[in-house]
């Protein structure tokens, strides 16, 4: 039977009270005990439907179906017919070690989806039969009415139908660092997710209140089941290092298979043995493979991972290290992203002052100055120390610190920062409790805007009212204000005054919270709205933010540097997200944000257009993320996604790499990201980005070094045969090359240390492929060099002395040019000399272990028995070297010359689009 969903559509939020319930065909006191089972059956479960995972044989095919895994089980059946066991294990090896980390790495969306189960709440509590109860979270039906206390997860999606003083956290979802005040009160149709006061989500927490609420939707209809669909959805494309990599290796294949053929029928023409060319073919087959290829990305993305690792950057799947390094474009959030996610009081303003707080977070370390000057328990003045005591007694947050030292907030991070800010100044809670204990208390409210609290004043023997709340609304509630210690009447003068003042303030996207308090005549022992909403005396107003992270501008600067457009996309207001982007410098001074509203409104092809420019997106939902993401991708983009919500997960899965918030991030996210922040620190993403050029440009030399060395072993056999030479080298010559000479160096290359320059260069073009022009011209031109010096040492010691001779010699010099080839491979546009020629012991270690396996071969018994080799004299390697150092020299001179392109100091003037700015 087709289970029915709601499916988020209906505009539940816009609807009356009646309506909701008429439409759900639900009513106030519940549903009947008859008609849960009968919905649960044409509903379905309240739970998230998880895709059955792959089983290990197809995980171990996915890995093995790739090109250049065909090419390496071709290597193994050719090293098997040539009756070479050994090397046929070893390539065997390297196949059994590819398959193994893929197979390790894979199955990330179904532990996506496993962690959005955990979410879900386990109980939930229902009206059924007019009587409360509770039942299993996923039993719970559209119709069924909760009922929500503080501490409750919420069961599923529901409308409100009742609210005193409820408040849930919704930041996972949203984006919202704020609990979130919800009533009955209908809303807009267009309302974004943050805006629908009069709703509450599936898996978000009550932080205060209680109410009662009508499901609307349950399980994968809801919005947290939207999310798991879309995780689902958002399958994982290879990336490009993967792509690029398959292309080559169709190339590659191809290549050697026509070169093999022409190396067979070619040596036939010559009069060579059939069976001696059929092996001499197959070797030349080998020689156009690069068989430790796979091996060596392997190890060198795995040791990337490591440095990365120890610099706070977690990898979980090893492609997308280079998929990072090639970013244009990163997303990210601003909520505990971009900004701490404690909100902090950075401004004080009085009729006698205008103050700036220093110090950021729950720590109560920090100054309150005014201008020059630097206030102190003795000096502060008695109109700013009543509003720092109305914040301090009119809060309920409380202060602590953990067995790390590290203050800890219990309670709203708004009365949070007001508490914070009064201890900044000395004010001490107990000392002002004592002085001031609380006797009554109006908790704040959605519909009131303010809280009031009624204390009495021992020394006065009076009691007082304390209030806090939205400055627009405490200011009418005024009729006097304080100057100088005294109550004055609040003429228009002064009225205006105020009313600029916040207005200039709440353009620094500043959230403005008013003081006021009033002296009650006599004495009271029970507090109403009556007593609060007139007569008071407005004292001040806090200015309050969301603080950056201090590290984020530098760590903007540098990725911006690199040539990489940051881009903010939140859940917050819209003048929030562009202050916070301006001053981290995201955005410069005209930069406007597009709401998700105006995203609606968006043609896709408009969408197209403006993520060209704009920089900030605010008020959107994790739909509105994900076409951001394509508009982006449309480009031609290759876009990192940072996030640590529930929000945040389609969008981290979509993205060519998702970066997820470790220590604050939720396990949805983390489990849908490629790369997880162990600090939560936007600055470890540029140190990330380093690290993936690094490991790039390492891919890039190896794979330079060994596509230049196997061309050249190609030409040279190839060579030899067209001159009607003898061949010079034989299979078991030409595998010993390609399996150990070449693979103790190549490992090094793929761990060269980062060079200087790392950070100064664009980021290379999405289309570029592993071998770019300059590498692939510079390859042809070293190439022949290895073959023409190859040959030509063959052809003279044919000359002087017997053909064994001639082949070792020819043996030794193609050995030695890998060596030479090895240094020069480390760098593309400077002199190997300008990054240290010994930086990397590793590949001096590498070399050095070649040249000594090398020499034991030619002139130990058992190499020249195996090898059919003959022992060579001083001026023989002599002249070895010097043939072969050719190659280092000739490539050291295009370097000096700017043949292989200009150093570029400084990234390069990028487009409208790389810009944004």
């Amino acid at each position: 039977m087709t289970k029915t969903v709601y499916t988020g559509k209906q505009q539940w939020h816009s609807m009356q009270e009646e309506a909701v319930l008429q439409a759900v065909a639900a009513n106030a006191e519940g549903l009947k005990q008859a008609d849960v089972a009968q919905r649960l059956e044409q509903y379905g479960p309240n739970s998230l439907e998880v895709q059955a995972g792959d089983t290990l044989l197809i995980m171990v095919w996915r890995q093995i179906n790739h090109p250049l895994i065909y090419l390496l089980l071709g290597a193994g059946l050719i090293s098997i017919l040539a009756n070479h066991a050994v090397d046929a294990l070893v390539i065997g090896g390297v196949v059994l070690l590819n398959t193994v980390l893929g197979v390790f790495q894979e199955n990330k969306a179904g532990k996506a989806m496993a962690s959005l189960r955990k979410m879900a709440a386990p109980h939930a509590r229902v009206l059924r039969d007019g009587k409360a109860m509770e039942v299993a979270a996923d039993e719970v039906v559209p119709g069924d009415i909760l009922l929500i206390e503080t501490g409750d997860r919420i069961a599923a999606d529901a409308r409100v139908i009742e609210s005193t003083e409820l408040r849930t956290d919704e930041s996972a979802l949203t984006g919202e660092s704020e609990p979130v005040s919800k009533n009955t009160s209908v809303v807009a149709d267009d309302s974004a997710i943050g805006d629908r006061r009069n709703m509450v989500w599936m898996s978000t927490a009550v932080t205060a209140g209680r109410g009662r609420a009508v499901v609307v939707a349950t399980g994968m209809g809801t919005s947290l089941g939207s999310i798991a669909g879309q995780v689902q959805e958002s399958g994982d494309d290879e990336t490009p290092l993967q792509q690029k990599l398959a292309k080559l290796s169709t190339i590659l294949g191809v290549a050697g298979c026509a070169l093999s053929v022409m190396v067979f029928f070619l040596g036939i023409l010559r009069g060579h043995e059939l069976l001696e060319m059929v092996f001499y073919a197959l070797a030349t087959a080998v020689s156009a493979i690069p068989e430790g290829l796979p091996a060596v990305i392997s190890v060198t993305l795995a040791l990337g991972v490591q440095r990365m690792t120890g610099r706070n950057a977690i990898v979980r799947r090893l492609p997308a290290v280079e998929t990072l390094g090639s970013t244009t474009v990163i997303c990210t959030d601003k909520t505990g992203t971009l900004t701490r996610n404690e909100m902090t009081v950075t401004r004080l303003w009085t009729m006698d002052a205008a103050c700036e707080v220093t110090g950021g977070g729950y720590a109560p370390e920090g100054e309150i100055r005014n201008d020059a000057s630097v206030y102190t328990p003795e000096t502060t003045p008695e109109t700013l120390r009543m509003l720092l005591r109305i914040g301090l007694l009119n809060n309920n947050a409380s202060l602590s610190q953990n067995e790390q030292g590290v203050w800890e907030l219990s309670g709203t991070p708004t009365e949070g920062a007001l508490s914070v800010a009064a201890r900044k100044i000395g004010l001490s809670l107990e000392n002002e409790e004592e002085t001031a204990p609380r006797i009554a208390e109006i908790p704040f409210s959605s519909e009131s805007k303010y809280m009031a609290t009624l204390h009495e004043d021992t020394a006065a023997s009076e009691t007082v009212v304390y209030v806090k709340g939205a400055s627009d609304r405490v200011l009418s509630y005024c009729s006097h204000i304080m100057v100088k210690g005294e109550a004055v009447p609040l003429g228009d003068a002064e009225r205006s005054k105020v009313e600029k003042t916040l207005e200039s303030y709440a353009d620094q996207a500043l959230r403005m919270v008013a003081g006021a308090y009033k002296t009650l005549p006599e004495k009271n022992d029970s507090l109403e709205r009556d007593m609060v909403e007139s007569g008071l005396t407005f004292v001040g107003f806090w200015g309050i933010v969301d603080p950056a992270r201090s590290e984020v501008i530098e760590a903007i600067r540098a990725a911006q540097e690199a040539g990489i457009r940051i881009v903010m996309i939140t859940g917050d207001h819209a003048v929030t997200a562009s202050a916070i982007a301006r001053e981290v410098g995201i955005a410069g001074g005209d930069g406007d944000a597009i709401t998700g509203a105006q995203l609606d409104a968006m043609e896709e092809q408009t969408l197209i257009e403006q993520v060209r420019h704009v920089n900030v997106f605010a008020r959107v939902s994790p739909e509105h993320k994900l076409r951001i993401l394509k508009a982006l991708k449309a480009n031609g983009a290759i876009v990192a996604m940072t996030g640590d919500g529930v929000n945040d997960a389609p969008a981290l899965k979509g993205a060519d790499i998702g970066i997820a918030m470790g220590k604050g991030g939720t396990e949805v996210a983390r489990e849908a990201s490629d790369m997880v922040l162990a600090d939560d620190n936007f600055a470890t993403i540029v140190h990330a980005v380093e690290e993936g050029r690094v490991i790039f440009a390492n891919l890039r030399r190896v794979v330079f070094f060994l596509m230049t060395t196997n061309l050249g072993e190609v030409i040279t056999l190839a060579l030899g045969l067209m001159i009607g030479l003898p061949l010079p080298l034989t299979a078991i010559m030409i595998l010993w090359i390609n399996l150990v000479t070449d693979g103790v160096c190549t490992i090094p290359l793929g761990i060269e240390p980062k060079h200087w320059d790392v950070l100064k260069q664009p980021p290379r073009p999405p289309s570029e492929g592993v071998l770019d022009f300059i590498t692939l011209r510079r390859m042809l031109i070293l190439a022949p060099i290895i073959a023409v010096g190859t040959i030509g040492l063959f052809a003279w010691e044919l000359k002087m002395g017997s053909e064994a001779h001639a082949q070792t010699v020819a043996f030794a010099t193609l050995a030695a040019f890998q060596w030479f080839q090895a240094l020069s491979a480390r760098t593309i546009r400077v002199s190997t000399f300008s990054v240290g020629i010994f930086s990397n012991a590793w590949l001096w270690a590498g070399i050095m272990g070649a040249v000594i396996m090398q020499i034991l071969v030619i002139h130990t018994a058992i190499g020249q028995k195996l090898f059919g080799v003959a022992a060579l004299t001083l001026t023989d390697w002599l002249l070895v070297v010097l043939v072969a150092s050719s190659i280092f020299v000739v490539d050291e001179i295009m370097k000096v010359t700017g043949f292989n392109g200009r150093q570029k100091i400084h990234a390069q003037e990028a487009s409208s689009f790389m810009k944004g700015r």
